[in-house]
């Protein structure tokens, strides 16, 4: 912008000297030319490259300060949520680490309520075996009372038809027609005789 500012007026400066030699032009050409020309020092391409910047950083300074407030407010609440995930993260450590703290006490305490449920378990297991055995015992002996008795009963019906049986054989051996006729008369005159 400097630069083209710098050579209008070189423009209108040699048109000028060209026209006449006491404008204000013939004499910027005269007195300030040499030294903002000086070859290889070009003073005006300086001042053009600071206003350039100067220019540059106004027009970017505004947004570039809002992206920058903007990406440290964003920084800024990660780190407070990161900080506020670290302080969870401690907090679930160290109840993890109460557990397993508490793991080997609640274990040994689950064996031990484990072995004792196991005693009272065959404790009662053997009551319920002794008293199952009483119960078969008691009606052992009560089947062996009742079929001991029915057999009894079998074998006094047995020895009394067995005797019944022999009574009679020996009495059908010892009989004879005498002796039916006999015993014939005799129980008829038991009953009241013969009219």
């Amino acid at each position: 912008m400097l630069g083209f500012a710098i050579s209008f007026l070189y423009i209108l400066a040699e048109s000028a000297a060209a026209a006449e030699e006491g404008s204000w032009l013939a004499w910027w050409y005269k007195n300030v030319d040499p030294y903002m020309n000086y070859p290889g020092f070009e003073a005006w391409r300086f001042i053009n490259l600071l206003i350039f910047f100067g220019v540059l950083a106004y027009l970017i300074k505004r947004p570039l300060s809002e992206a920058f407030k903007t990406k440290r407010e964003k920084i800024r609440a990660e780190l407070i949520r990161a900080e506020e995930e670290k302080k969870a993260a401690v907090a679930k450590l160290a109840e993890v680490e109460a557990k397993l703290a508490r793991l080997d006490t609640e274990q040994a305490a689950l064996v031990e309520e484990a072995r004792s449920e196991a005693a009272a378990e065959k404790n009662r297991i053997r009551e319920e075996i002794e008293s199952e055995s009483r119960r078969l015992r008691s009606q052992a002996e009560g089947e062996v009372l009742r079929k001991s008795q029915q057999i009894r009963k079998q074998l006094k019906r047995f020895s009394a038809e067995e005797s019944i049986r022999l009574a009679e054989e020996k009495i059908r051996r010892a009989m004879s027609a005498e002796t039916d006729r006999k015993l014939v008369k005799a129980n008829i005159e038991s009953i009241g005789g013969m009219r």
